[in-house]
């Protein structure tokens, strides 16, 4: 048997951080996609310097969002540091983009043949701890019997495989719309923006992973949000996008706790 192979070293940043652990909201902020770090035991996975910061490798200001957006809600943030091309951790483990061979057309070299060894030790090292960070916070609401709104935060390309897009923002949800359809009126009473409903993308268990198992599973009220890029690319979009989405999220609470659907703790869904 072929010794473990040991990903992160002790001058890499660990794979998650929670800002606020102590936040007194009902939100809880998750951010899979939040940081393009690469361990040193990989090096650039072949990928210039301009590739490691293009969309392929993170979502593109989401964590400035989610970190202004937790200080506005008084809400607790778990981000994943690391690159998505690392191991994806909104991606079942085992698909095919878990540990994607080639994104949006560019080859990622360091992933080409990629072994069972050091499959695992992206698994067990990145994307494992992260989602037992959400668990366990998950776990702790519920013994507490405190209520709990998950909100998945992404960032999208404005431009994909040639295809122009033109939403500004999208809510992405599945087996439970509860919170996406009392925050998707919000949003689009704002006449200056497109906002999709399952756009650009859509959740699935077979391509998702986060909603799915912390959100559709635990039968919380739970919602994916998506921004273009270039409206959060800079400072000041990103903090204007957390001064919109916060009184929207409240309003979107508030309408949940009025019609009975914000409970604190929550049956599992059956399959």
């Amino acid at each position: 048997m072929s010794a473990p192979v040991s990903l992160l070293t002790a001058g890499d940043m660990p794979p998650v951080t929670v800002l606020n652990p102590e936040g007194r909201s009902a939100f809880l902020l998750v951010a899979d996609h939040a940081g393009n770090r690469l361990p040193r035991s990989v090096g650039t996975l072949g990928l210039s310097a301009v590739d490691r910061e293009r969309h392929i490798a993170w979502d593109i200001g989401i964590a400035s969002v989610c970190h202004a957006l937790s200080e506005l809600l008084d809400a607790t943030l778990i981000q994943q540091n690391y690159s998505r091309l690392l191991i994806d951790c909104n991606r079942p483990l085992g698909a095919a983009q878990s540990i994607p061979v080639e994104s949006d057309a560019t080859p990622v070299p360091g992933n080409q043949g990629v072994g069972a060894a050091d499959r695992l030790a992206r698994e067990s090292e990145i994307f494992l701890p992260y989602h037992a960070r959400i668990a366990a916070e998950l776990d702790r609401r519920h013994a507490a019997g405190a209520p709990v709104l998950l909100i998945a935060m992404h960032s999208f390309t404005p431009v994909f495989a040639g295809f122009v897009r033109p939403w500004h923002a999208g809510l992405l949800h599945h087996r439970d719309s509860r919170l996406a359809q009392a925050l998707l009126p919000l949003l689009r009473a704002d006449a200056t923006l497109t906002v999709g409903d399952n756009e650009p993308y859509a959740v699935s268990e077979e391509t998702d992973w986060t909603i799915p198992e912390h959100g559709e599973r635990r039968g919380i009220p739970h919602v994916g949000i998506e921004i273009r890029q270039d409206l959060v690319a800079r400072p000041d979009g990103q903090r204007q996008w957390a001064e919109r989405l916060a009184p929207l999220f409240r309003a979107a609470a508030a309408r949940l706790e009025d019609a009975g659907q914000l409970a604190a703790r929550s049956p599992l869904l059956q399959d």
